[in-house]
C-alpha cells in the first residue's frame, strides 16, 4: 500500500541494475567472510581451545540463564511499557489542551533521550533519593519508561489509521467520546497494532543489553564474564550474538505470521508499523486507501 507514495516500480533497465548490484554485493559480502575467517584462524581464534568451554555443561546452563534473565526483564518492561505506553496515547488524543500538551512534551522528552541515560540515572541516581531496588529493576525502570514513550506512539498511530468513520458511526449510536474510542476504535486498532508491539518487543529484547554498563548479569554481561575467565572475549561475543539472532529472529517471525493473519482474516492493508519521525499524515492517507480497498472488494 506505501508503493505509491514512495516511487514508480522498476523499469527493464531499473531491474536488469539491481540484479547486477545485488550479484556484486554478494560476492563481496562472501569475499569479506572469507578473508575474515582467514584472518580469525591466522591468528589463532578457530583453535578448538577457545571454542572447547562451549561444550560443557555449566558454561552452557551460564549462557542459558543469562538468557532467561534477558527475557524476564524483557517481559516485565514490555507488559509496565505497554500500560504506560496506552494511556500516554490516549492522553494525546485527548480533547484537554494541557493534558495534550503535556503528555507530548513528556513523550517527545524521553523518546528522544538514549535509553542508556535513563538506566544509568535509575541506577545510580534513585538510590540518592532513597529508592533502593535490585538491579533487575533499575534496568526495568529505564526500559519501561523509554518504551512506553515509544509504545504510546505506535498505540497513537494505530488508532490515526482508522477511518473517521468508524468513530463518526459510533457517535450516531449514541455513544460518547471515551465510549467509541474504548469500545469502537481501539478493538479495531488493537488488530493492526500487534505486529507492531511485537516487532516493539524485539527491540526492547536487544536493548536490555545495555544493562551489562550497571553490571546486571543478562546474557552480554554473562558472555563479557565467561570470556574474561577463559580468556576467549571474541568467541563468547560470537555465542551471544547468536542466541540474540535466534531469539530475535523467532519473535520476528511470530510479528510476520500476525501480519499475514490479520491481513487474511481482515482483508486488511499493510499493518502500520511506524518509525521514529513518520508522518502521521502519511498514515492517514495509508488508512484511508485501505478503507477504499476493503470497500471495492
Amino acid at each position: 500500500m506505501t508503493a505509491p507514495f514512495i516511487g514508480d516500480a522498476l523499469g527493464p533497465r531499473g531491474r536488469r541494475i539491481t540484479r547486477i548490484v545485488s550479484v556484486v554485493s554478494a560476492f563481496a559480502v562472501i569475499g569479506f567472510i572469507v578473508v575474515a575467517i582467514k584472518r580469525l584462524g591466522d591468528n589463532g581464534q578457530l583453535a578448538q581451545a577457545k571454542w572447547e568451554p562451549f561444550t560443557q555443561g555449566p558454561v552452557q546452563r551460564f549462557f542459558l540463564e543469562g538468557l532467561r534473565t534477558t527475557m524476564e526483564v524483557a517481559l516485565v518492561s514490555m507488559v509496565g511499557a505497554m500500560v504506560i505506553g496506552a494511556v500516554l496515547a490516549l492522553a494525546r488524543l485527548s480533547r484537554t489542551g494541557p493534558v495534550r500538551w503535556g503528555t507530548t512534551g513528556f513523550v517527545e522528552f524521553f523518546r528522544g533521550l538514549p535509553l542508556v541515560l535513563l538506566i544509568f540515572f535509575s541506577a545510580l541516581g534513585l538510590p540518592t533519593y532513597g529508592v533502593r531496588l535490585s538491579v533487575f529493576w533499575y534496568v526495568a525502570i529505564g526500559l519501561i519508561i523509554y518504551n512506553g514513550a515509544v509504545l504510546g506512539e505506535i498505540f497513537r498511530a494505530g488508532i490515526l489509521s482508522l477511518d473517521r468513520g468508524q468513530t463518526e458511526a459510533a457517535y450516531s449510536l449514541g455513544m460518547g467520546y471515551w465510549q467509541a474510542m474504548l469500545l469502537v476504535v481501539i478493538p479495531q486498532a488493537a488488530r493492526r497494532m500487534i505486529p507492531a508491539i511485537v516487532s516493539q518487543l524485539v527491540t526492547l529484547l536487544k536493548d536490555s543489553s545495555l544493562g551489562a554498563a550497571v553490571a546486571f548479569e543478562e546474557l552480554l554481561r554473562r558472555g563479557r564474564i565467561n570470556g574474561e575467565f577463559f580468556q576467549n572475549p571474541l568467541q563468547s561475543l560470537f555465542v551471544v550474538a547468536v542466541l540474540y539472532i535466534v531469539v530475535c529472529f523467532a519473535l520476528s517471525m511470530v510479528a510476520r505470521r500476525l501480519e499475514v493473519r490479520q491481513r487474511r482474516r481482515y482483508r486488511a492493508g499493510a499493518i502500520v508499523v511506524p518509525g521514529a519521525g513518520m508522518d502521521l499524515a502519511l498514515m492517514g492517507i495509508q488508512g484511508d486507501a485501505a478503507e477504499a480497498s476493503e470497500g471495492a472488494t
